[in-house]
C-alpha cells in the first residue's frame, strides 16, 4: 500500500517536516516518487520510521542512523560494523548511567541533609552527625558533597 507524507505523518505520529528532513538526510533510501516528484511511502519506510526512532532512543545521531541504515543495506557483509556501532554505544550509555547515578546519589545526599536540617531547624544538626552514624547509603556521598551545601 502506497501513502502520502501527510498520512505517514497522521500514522507515526511524527511530523512532515521531520519526515522529510529524514528523507533529505537519506535514511530512506529506496522511498519512491509519484510522476510529479511527491515522496511515495510504503511499508518498508515506515518499518524504517520505527527503527529510527528505536535508534534514536538509544541516543544515536541522525548521522549513525545513516550509517546503520547503510550498513543494513549491504547485508551480511556489515555485520561487524552493525555489533561494533553497538557495543561502542553500550559504553557511552553505560558511561552516562554512571553519571547519573552519581548525581542520583549526591541528589540523595541533599535530601537527607535537608531534611535533617529542616526538622531540626538549623544546618548544625546534620553537619554535626558523625560518619559512623549516617545512614549507610548516605556515608559516600557526604564526602563527595561537603563543598556544595
Amino acid at each position: 500500500m502506497n501513502y502520502s507524507i501527510g498520512e505517514i505523518s497522521n500514522i507515526t505520529d511524527i511530523a512532515i517536516s521531520t519526515l522529510r528532513y529524514y528523507d533529505k538526510e537519506g535514511l530512506f533510501p529506496a522511498i519512491g516518487r509519484s510522476n510529479g516528484g511527491i515522496r511515495v511511502f510504503t511499508e518498508m519506510e515506515i518499518d524504517t520510521i520505527k527503527m529510527i526512532e528505536c535508534l534514536k532512543s538509544t541516543g544515536m545521531t541522525i548521522k549513525e542512523i545513516k550509517q546503520f541504515i547503510n550498513w543494513c543495506q549491504e547485508g551480511d557483509a556489515s555485520l561487524q560494523k552493525r555489533r561494533d556501532m553497538f557495543r561502542k554505544r553500550l559504553e557511552v550509555v553505560s558511561r552516562q548511567m554512571e553519571e547519573l547515578q552519581d548525581t542520583m546519589d549526591t541528589i540523595k545526599y541533599k535530601c537527607w541533609y535537608y531534611d535533617m536540617a529542616v526538622t531540626a531547624g538549623s544546618e548544625a544538626a546534620p553537619n554535626n552527625v558523625p560518619l559512623e552514624d549516617m545512614p549507610e547509603d548516605i556515608r559516600a556521598y557526604k564526602l563527595a558533597c561537603l563543598e556544595c551545601k
